[in-house]
């Protein structure tokens, strides 16, 4: 990796990480080095699974109405089906830096692409809420495990280039989100018009993304975990973390083991500021865009908007992150503090949601697309689980911290926009509450965006 190409993607000079090991060289003592062909093939890897992360929740908002009137749902439980996702990820997300220690993250992430398929294919055979509630759980607990595990990814085998391999697997998420919004309802008529084939459908996209993850573990290099202290094996220059057991690199520790700051390089993340602004941020902006997936298309419907209209205006705003997917996590690695991209993002947000409750029909197209905009805080999160961290040891801990955390803050907003629309009849009364939740998120990351490390204890 050259200095040109650290300068490129923007990461300050004091926190540019080694450069990773050539299929040549690697320290004495240390793992062995990364061969050429696995590199090349971990970056496609990340694309297709990111592809693969959204289409089970995004599939579902076009086609609710037809869902909740063959399985019988009312409102609030359709609200709840929009907060599974985030209970889903706050359980089943906090288990993946424990997984990936014992196994590696590679294999971790193949698990998840195995049961996202699984639970995609699973869900179009539900006969009632119940049913369908737990094959979506099974997809979303593979989802979840995915989401945590790809900023350690990132950190472990591309260390100088986070904002543009972040960009990378933020754009296969818009696009696996837009396509699916896009795509869904065409492809349910095409299909004889059950919601059954329309959703089903998406699995053969988790069987492609199995494919590359599968290849990778060819390489043992794969399964190898991140020593305890965050130090790479691989990486000329740089030594390996203590071992013992089976030869992995985090061995014996325990999930509670590296909860404190010391001269051992324990982190103590639970009374880190950083964290727990990072994890608010996270689960406020993930509030805002379950909300938007689940019920941004019931608004368009009740203005006037056809379905399929409604379909692809959803689709806009998660397609918004396809251009923005590149850009936006390469000016927030720049940035020394990202507070200011957080509140232009949130601008266009609130010019949104104040679009919907004035003119939702007439100005639909546009609502939609700052809105898009808006749900770029999403990469921006992800770029500063890579940047509060030194090591990918700290990413690992600091993304299942914050991703667990905000997962879990993120439930009661869908479910409140579901009861509250029920109870007041219309929609003004949930878009104060969005608004609300999205002027919360601009003040937490704001703090989450200044310049500081868990490993620094603050």
């Amino acid at each position: 990796m050259t200095e040109d190409d650290l300068q490129r993607d923007g990461l300050p000079a004091d926190r540019r990480p080694a450069a990773p090991a050539t299929p040549q060289t690697g320290p004495h003592g240390a793992a062995p080095a990364v061969p050429r062909w696995v590199v090349p093939l971990l970056a496609a890897g990340l694309l297709v699974a990111a592809l693969n992360l959204r289409p089970a929740i995004a599939a579902l908002g076009p086609l609710l109405k037809e869902v909740r009137s063959d399985l019988g749902m009312s409102g609030a439980v359709a609200g709840l089906l929009t907060s599974v996702p985030g209970l889903c990820f706050a359980v089943f997300g906090s288990l993946a830096p424990r997984l990936a220690r014992r196994r590696g993250p590679a294999p971790v992430v193949l698990a998840g692409m195995v049961a996202i398929t699984a639970g995609l294919a699973l869900r179009p055979f539900a006969g009632g809420t119940v049913s369908f509630l737990a094959a979506s759980a099974l997809a979303l607990a593979g989802i979840a495990v995915s989401n945590v595990l790809m900023p350690v990814v990132v950190k472990r085998w591309f260390p100088g280039r986070i904002g543009s391999m972040t960009g990378l697997y933020s754009m296969g998420l818009a696009l696996g989100t837009a396509g699916a919004a896009a795509v869904t309802v065409p492809m349910t008529g095409a299909l004889g018009g059950s919601w059954r084939a329309g959703l089903g459908a998406w699995a053969l996209l988790g069987v492609l993304a199995i494919i590359p993850w599968a290849v990778v573990l060819k390489d043992p290099g794969s399964r190898r975990a991140a020593s305890p202290a965050g130090r790479e094996p691989g990486r000329p220059g740089v030594t390996a973390g203590r071992r013992s057991g089976g030869g992995d690199g985090a061995a014996g520790r325990r999930d509670g083991d590296a909860d404190s700051p010391g001269s051992d390089g324990r982190i103590r993340i639970r009374t880190s500021r950083t964290a727990w602004a990072l994890g608010g941020f996270f689960g406020l902006q993930a509030s805002a865009a379950y909300i938007v997936l689940g019920w941004l298309p019931e608004i368009f419907r009740d203005a006037g908007v056809p379905a399929s209209s409604a379909g692809l205006m959803l689709a806009v705003t998660m397609g918004m992150g396809v251009p923005l997917a590149f850009v936006v996590p390469r000016v927030a690695a720049r940035m020394r503090h990202q507070g200011p991209l957080i509140v232009a993002l949130a601008m266009c947000g609130l010019t949104g949601y104040t679009g919907l409750w004035f003119a939702p029909g007439a100005g639909a197209w546009l609502w939609a697309l700052l809105l898009g905009i808006a749900n770029c805080a999403f990469p921006v999160a992800l770029t500063m689980i890579s940047l509060r961290s030194r090591s990918s040891a700290g990413v690992a801990q600091l993304s299942a911290f914050a991703q667990s955390t905000g997962y879990l803050l993120s439930i009661p907003g869908p479910l409140l926009v579901g009861v509250l629309h029920d109870v007041s009849g219309g929609w003004r009364v949930p878009l104060l509450l969005m608004m609300a939740l999205l002027l919360a998120q601009t003040a937490v990351g704001v703090l989450a965006g200044r310049d500081r490390v868990i490993e620094d204890g603050r």
